[in-house]
C-alpha cells in the first residue's frame, strides 16, 4: 500500500506520462507494495463470466438447455483460451423450498459443485454468487425485511457449509447489482451493508477454509459511483479482514454504449467516464490495500443488437478500458451470455475482441481514430489521413490482404499519422457501391487495425406505409453505413423513447437492415410517439445526412422522402 505522501507524488508523476506506457506500467507494478489479496486478484486476469446459465430463469425458457451445455470439456476449453478465472452467476430462488427452511434443491447444489470442481481442477479461480435473486425478491427488503434476510441467510449458510473445505481459489460474492425498492439512498446503503455483514459472518463462522476464504463485496448496483464505493469501503474497514475484495461492474459510458443522444464515437467524454470509474475504484480501494475485481465488463451494445456501436469504436473502447484497468491493478471479467464464445463449437463470434483481451496480458493494443474510409461517387478522391493511437507500440506495415503496400508510393507515415494516398485509393472508386478493400495496419505488438474502404453515394429513401408495429423505410444505402437517427415533432419537441434527446437509441428505436435495404422504426419508438408529423434525420458514417418525414395517426404510419 502507498503511504499518502508517496501516493500523492505517484499521482502527480503519472499525470506526466501516458497511462499506456509499458515503462510506466512496469514502474507502477514495481513500486506498489502488493497485498496477498492484490496478487490473488491480479492472478485472475483475464476473467470470464458463465452468464445466463445458472442464473437463467424459468421465465426465459428452459434453463436446462444452457445449463447442460456446460461440460467438463467446455470448462477445459475456457482454460485453453487463456482465461485465469471464471465467475459463475447463480440464481437460487427458483431452486429452493419456501419458509422457514429455504432448502436448496440438492440436485441443483450438486450441479453447481460439479461445475465449480471442474473449474478448480483446471486451475481456474472461481467466483460464485447470489445473482438474479437481487431483483426477484431481495429488492423487497425495505418493506419485507425479516423474510428477505431469513432467505438470504439461509442461502449463504447452505453454500458456505457445502464449500467450506474447498481451496481458496474459490471465492464467494455476496450479491449481484443490488438495489432496493421503496428506499432512499441512505436506506439502500444500510440494507446492503446489513446483507454484506451477514454474509461475512455466516461464511467466516462456518469454519474450515471459510475462515480465510476471499469474500467479494459489491456496492449498490455494483456501481463505481463514489458515494456507493465510499460506503462499501467504510464497511470493509469495520470488518477488518485482510481477505476482502471489492467489486464493480462497468459497461462503458451509457449514451455511448447504448448509442443514444448522439454519442456514436468513443470520444473524450467516453474516455473520461472510463477514467473516472477506474480512478475512483483505485483511489477508494486499491490505494487502501483492497483489490478490485470488475466482475462484469463489456458494452451494452454487444447484446442490444448488431451495429449498435460501430466496430472500430467498440475496439477503441476495449483497448482503452483494458489498458487503463491494467494500469490500476483491476482485474476484468468479460460478460458472456453465450454470444461471445460458442459453447458447442468452441469458437469466438468476435475473434478481434478475444485478441484484444489476450493482448491486454502482454502489452498495449494500438487503434486508430477510425476504421472507415469512404470514397464518394462523383467526387475527386483525396488522401485519407488517419491518426493512429499507438499506445507505446510502433507502426510496422500497411497491407491489402497479403499485399504489402509501398511506403511513400501508396502511403506515408509521420509519427502517428498515417496518410493513404489518393493515387492508391482511386482504383476503388468504381463499380458497385460497397466495401472495396480491408486494409490492415500492422504494429510491432498486438492485433492489427482494420480499415474498411467503401465506395459510396448518398443513401436514397423511398415513401413507405405501415403500422406502429410494422414499419420499415425502403433505403438504397449505396455503400454507406448508418450512425444514428434524430426524431423531432414538426410542432417542436423530441419524439420516440427517451425524449430528453432528439437522438434515438440504435436497435431500440430503429435499426438498419443492409441485406433487405430497409430501416425499421421499432414498436418501442412508436410507443412513445404521439400522433402527428415527425421529422427524422438520418446521420451516416460517411458524413451524409438524409431527411425523412413520417405521419402517425393511431396505429397507421406513413412516410415520405424529402
Amino acid at each position: 500500500m502507498f503511504t499518502k505522501k508517496f501516493f500523492s507524488f505517484f499521482l502527480a508523476f503519472s499525470m506526466m506520462l501516458s497511462v499506456f506506457s509499458v515503462t510506466a506500467s512496469a514502474q507502477e507494478s514495481q513500486t506498489m507494495k502488493k497485498s496477498k489479496m492484490q496478487k490473488y486478484v491480479e492472478a485472475m486476469q483475464p476473467g470470464w463470466n458463465l452468464g445466463n446459465t445458472f442464473d437463467a430463469l424459468n421465465s426465459w425458457g428452459d434453463p436446462k438447455v444452457v445449463q447442460n451445455a456446460v461440460t467438463k470439456d467446455f470448462i477445459k476449453e475456457i482454460k485453453k483460451q487463456g482465461f485465469k478465472s471464471i465467475r459463475i452467476p447463480i440464481t437460487w430462488g427458483e431452486h429452493m423450498s419456501g419458509a422457514p427452511d429455504y432448502t436448496i434443491d440438492p440436485a441443483f447444489m450438486d450441479r453447481i459443485q460439479q461445475v465449480v470442481d471442474w473449474s478448480l481442477q483446471e486451475g481456474l479461480y472461481v467466483m460464485i454468487n447470489v445473482h438474479h435473486d437481487s431483483w426477484m425478491w431481495i429488492n423487497k427488503m425495505a418493506t419485507d425485511h425479516d423474510a428477505v434476510l431469513a432467505q438470504f441467510n439461509a442461502i449463504w449458510t447452505q453454500i458456505a457449509d457445502r464449500f467450506k473445505n474447498h481451496p481458496d481459489k474459490l471465492m464467494f460474492e455476496s450479491v449481484n447489482e443490488q438495489s432496493f425498492n421503496n428506499a432512499d439512498k441512505a436506506t439502500q446503503i444500510n440494507l446492503l451493508n446489513e446483507l454484506n455483514t451477514n454474509f461475512f459472518h455466516i461464511v467466516r463462522n462456518t469454519g474450515g477454509r471459510n475462515a480465510t476464504r476471499p469474500l467479494v463485496l459489491p456496492e449498490i448496483g455494483t456501481s463505481p459511483d463514489k458515494s456507493y464505493m465510499d460506503a462499501t469501503l467504510s464497511l470493509m474497514k469495520s470488518l477488518n479482514d485482510p481477505n476482502l475484495i471489492a467489486t464493480i461492474h462497468y459497461y462503458g459510458f451509457w449514451p455511448f454504449t447504448s448509442n443514444i443522444a448522439g454519442y456514436t464515437k468513443f470520444d473524450s467524454t467516453s474516455q473520461n467516464d472510463v477514467n473516472t470509474a477506474f480512478d475512483g475504484a483505485y483511489d477508494d480501494f486499491v490505494a487502501n490495500g483492497i483489490p478490485v475485481i470488475m466482475g462484469e465488463f463489456g458494452l451494452f451494445g454487444w447484446d442490444a443488437g448488431p451495429g449498435t456501436v460501430e466496430r472500430g469504436e467498440e475496439l477503441k473502447f476495449l483497448s482503452y478500458a483494458l489498458q487503463y484497468s491494467k494500469s490500476k491493478g483491476i482485474t476484468t471479467m468479460l460478460w458472456d451470455n453465450g454470444t461471445k464464445f460458442n459453447r458447442t463449437n468452441y469458437t469466438w463470434s468476435d475473434p478481434d475482441l478475444y485478441a484484444y483481451i489476450m493482448q491486454s496480458l502482454k502489452g498495449n493494443t494500438s487503434t486508430a481514430d477510425t476504421d472507415l474510409v469512404f470514397l464518394k461517387s462523383g467526387t475527386t478522391v483525396g488522401d485519407a489521413t488517419i491518426n493512429l493511437n499507438l499506445y507505446g507500440n510502433q507502426f510496422v506495415s500497411l497491407k491489402n490482404g497479403n499485399t504489402v503496400l509501398a511506403l511513400d508510393k501508396d502511403y506515408t507515415i509521420n509519427g502517428s499519422v498515417l496518410t493513404i494516398k489518393a493515387s492508391y485509393l482511386a482504383k476503388f472508386a468504381t463499380g458497385a457501391f460497397g466495401e472495396k478493400a480491408v486494409l490492415t495496419v500492422g504494429f510491432n505488438s498486438g492485433p492489427a487495425w482494420q480499415i474498411h474502404v467503401k465506395y459510396n453515394d448518398t443513401p436514397v429513401f423511398s415513401d413507405a406505409s405501415g403500422t406502429a408495429s410494422n414499419f420499415a423505410i425502403p433505403v438504397s444505402f449505396n455503400g454507406d453505413q448508418l450512425a444514428t437517427m434524430e426524431a423531432v415533432y414538426a410542432t417542436g419537441g423530441n419524439a420516440g423513447s427517451n425524449n430528453w434527446t432528439s437522438y434515438k437509441a440504435f436497435n431500440y428505436d430503429f435499426a438498419p437492415d443492409y441485406t433487405n435495404n430497409t430501416i425499421t422504426l421499432k414498436p418501442n419508438f412508436f410507443t412513445y410517439t404521439n400522433d402527428g408529423v415527425v421529422n427524422l434525420t438520418f446521420h451516416f458514417w460517411s458524413g451524409a445526412i438524409v431527411k425523412y418525414t413520417i405521419t402517425k395517426t393511431g396505429t397507421i404510419v406513413t412516410g415520405s422522402a424529402s
